[in-house]
């Protein structure tokens, strides 16, 4: 099975309080790769590549209710991997 890209928007109160660390260090956990940015309206936009099932178990984790801070709602959006990146950073 060819690797994805997942983009998901993250709303609620979860900049200043660690969540971007948190996704990292899940996503790391996961083998994925990508970046986990503050955007100015507030949310956090998490974009991860992998495999399927790895991006997968990241969008539940995001879903969770076992953040940092406290995740509202979640859209997420799936495409084919783009071109590569190395590591999963904080931006």
């Amino acid at each position: 099975m060819p690797d994805v890209r997942l983009t998901a928007w993250v709303h609620g109160r979860v900049q200043g309080v660690g969540f971007r660390w948190w996704t990292r260090s899940r996503a790391l956990e996961l083998g994925l790769t990508g970046y986990a940015a503050n955007r100015p309206d507030g949310r956090v936009q998490v974009v991860a590549q992998g495999s399927r099932d790895a991006c997968e178990q990241l969008l539940q984790l995001l879903q969770s209710g076992k953040t940092p801070g406290q995740v509202d709602k979640v859209v997420a959006d799936w495409s084919p991997r783009g071109e590569p990146i190395n590591g999963f950073t904080e931006r």
